[in-house]
């Protein structure tokens, strides 16, 4: 008789991790890149003076 070699499937979860952790590193980068440019976008500008308080 012939030798059927059967060989085991690989686990595929490892590599659902791996695409995970590379999309919450992608996810983190691109919301703190808008959370950056929307800072700087926008100015407070302060329209209190001090002179009215202490009078």
């Amino acid at each position: 008789m012939a030798e059927i070699k059967i060989e085991k499937k690989k686990p595929i979860w490892p590599w659902i991790i791996v695409v995970l952790i590379i999309a919450a590193l992608v996810y983190f980068l691109f919301a703190k890149n808008n959370e950056a440019t929307s800072e700087s976008g926008t100015e407070i500008e302060n329209t209190t003076s001090t002179d009215s308080i202490a009078q």
